[in-house]
Parts: C-alpha cells; sequence; structure tokens
C-alpha cells in the first residue's frame, strides 16, 4: 500500500532536512518501544516512523520518492519477514522498467565482485538480529548512548557550554549549575541516530575552591597582624566577580566567614581563615611579642576539656 512519508513525520513536502531530523526525532522519542513496552500499536509507529526517515533524509531516497512515492524503490523488509531472504531490492532500469532481485542473490553477486564479507549484506543488522532501519551500515534508531565526560569545576558550579565529540560528531551542549559527581545528565535526541544522550559527570578539581554541596570554600590566609587588628581583603568568587571582604579584628584560624547567596544555586561561600604566623627574626621582635603577651593576656586552651 502507497504510503506518505510526509504525513508519517507530520512535515511539508517541501520541509527542509533540519525539520525532517527534528519531526523523526520526536515522533521516534513517543513511540520508541524502551517507552511503550508491550503497545503494538506504538512498536508498528516506530517502525513506520523509522522507514519514513530512512527515506527523506537520504537526498538520492527522497528525489526517487518525490518522483514515485514507495513504489519507486523498495529498501526494507517486508511486514512478516524472518530473514535475509525475505529483502527484496527493486530499482528502475528506465522510465517503464524495473529490475528486482532477493536479498541473497544481491549478496552473492556482492561478493562475486568485492570477494570475502560485504559489509552490510553479512552484518548482524541484515540477518535481522537487531530493530531498526538501516542506512549502509549505520542503524538509524532513537537508543539512548552513555557517555562520561569531565567538567571544569566552574562549568559544574554555575553551568556553562561544554563542547564534546560523541561518534564522529562534535556536541554543543548547555550544562545547567550545581552538577555534582557522578550526576547523570540527560539530552534528549542528542546521541546519533536520535537518542537520548546520558552523560555521567565527573567534576575536575580546583586549583583554590572546593564544594559542600551547594556552599563554596575558599581559604583565607591572614597575616599575625590582619588576625590581630582586623582588615579588609579582596576575595574571588565562582560567579566571577570579586568582593572586598572586612575581616574584624581577632579573627582566629579556622574561622568561617560567611558571604551569604555567593555560592551554587543560593548556596554560600564561606572563607576558611588560615593565619600565617612569622618567625622572630631579632631581639627586638621578640621582646615586643612578649611585651604584647603581657599587655594581652590569653590562654586559648582554657575551655578544651583537657585544659
Amino acid at each position: 500500500m502507497e504510503r506518505d512519508y510526509y504525513q508519517i513525520l507530520g512535515v511539508k513536502r517541501s520541509a527542509s532536512e533540519q525539520e525532517i531530523r527534528q519531526a523523526y526525532r520526536k515522533l521516534a522519542r513517543q513511540y520508541h518501544p524502551d517507552r511503550n513496552p508491550g503497545d503494538k500499536e506504538a512498536e508498528a509507529k516506530f517502525k513506520e516512523v523509522q522507514e519514513a526517515y530512512e527515506v527523506l533524509s537520504d537526498k538520492a531516497n527522497r528525489v526517487q520518492y518525490d518522483r514515485g512515492g514507495t513504489s519507486g524503490f523498495r529498501n526494507h523488509r517486508p511486514r512478516g519477514g524472518d530473514g535475509p531472504q525475505d529483502y527484496t531490492f527493486r530499482w528502475e532500469t528506465g522510465p517503464d522498467g524495473f529490475q528486482e532481485m532477493k536479498a541473497e542473490e544481491a549478496a552473492d553477486l556482492f561478493r562475486q565482485f568485492f570477494g570475502g564479507r560485504t559489509g552490510w549484506f553479512d552484518s548482524e543488522e541484515f540477518h535481522g538480529r537487531r530493530s531498526g532501519a538501516y542506512r549502509g551500515s549505520q542503524r538509524a534508531s532513537a537508543e539512548e548512548m552513555e557517555a562520561e565526560v569531565s567538567l571544569p569545576f566552574l562549568t559544574a558550579a554555575v553551568g556553562g557550554t561544554v563542547r564534546l565529540h560523541v561518534g564522529a560528531q562534535e556536541l554543543s551542549l548547555e550544562v545547567p549549575p550545581g552538577v555534582e559527581e557522578g550526576q547523570v545528565l540527560r539530552f534528549p535526541a542528542r546521541a546519533p541516530g536520535g537518542g537520548d544522550l546520558l552523560l555521567k559527570c565527573r567534576i575536575e578539581p580546583h586549583p583554590f575552591f572546593h564544594r559542600e554541596g551547594r556552599d563554596i570554600i575558599l581559604e583565607l590566609r591572614l597575616s599575625l597582624s590582619e588576625a590581630v587588628l582586623g582588615t579588609q581583603v579582596e576575595v574571588p568568587t565562582v560567579h566571577g566577580q570579586k568582593l572586598v571582604v572586612k575581616v574584624p579584628p581577632g579573627t582566629s584560624s579556622h574561622t568561617r566567614l560567611r558571604l551569604r547567596g555567593w555560592g551554587i544555586l543560593g548556596g554560600d561561600q564561606y572563607l576558611q581563615v588560615a593565619i600565617a604566623i612569622p618567625g622572630v627574626k631579632d631581639d627586638h621582635s621578640r621582646e615586643l611579642i612578649e611585651e604584647f603577651a603581657r599587655r594581652n593576656p590569653q590562654n586559648p586552651r582554657e575551655k578544651m576539656p583537657w585544659g
């Protein structure tokens, strides 16, 4: 029965290659057997959509289809076929003539000319061990594809674009903010063949930021005088801005100064203080430190359980 491949994909006969590809991806996701287990009607529709795309996505096939419809050529398995003997290849030999050849005959002919195995004719796809429509040796299916990607720390934190190669394709993908180590991101219809691409994320370390959930931790080193007297310092954030932060007098090591809302997805950034203690270089410096200790007596172990 004559089938209107344009109607099957829901596009106009003047549709561009991109419009045809987008329509196919949408329908392939909708009718994919994994999303419709046991649904024979969806399975049949899925095969029909694949057959239509197989023809319309190939320029030569599309031209021949536009000239003569589905009666102009056949290069698919008839309904109910169980193996390669069920394939019939039919092509035009002139305005009024056609040539037909069974699949096994075609395979034998290819072997005579090229010798040995004949690519697609000898493949598992051709012999019906996998579902889906094919062009050459590639399957035009909508199966999911899994891959692993290494994300820069800042891209995982605040989002951004990553470029990667999947098979022969170079993809540009938008990564949302707040991606965590081991998280799997799904990109609909971005895998070869129109299926979803699943990316398992590995996050690269950063030279000075690290994460605690949605919070960002940055070590802030202070001199002894800065910690004692207080100061103002400029610090970076994961969002690219720099902030001037006031450090109060008497700040101790391991103190965390909070920058509210400057973390990931509404989290905070913390400045964890580390005080750099200088060595005493001369007797006068030692006398000054001793004088300071006498004037400012302190027992930091007083409240320790063993103090």
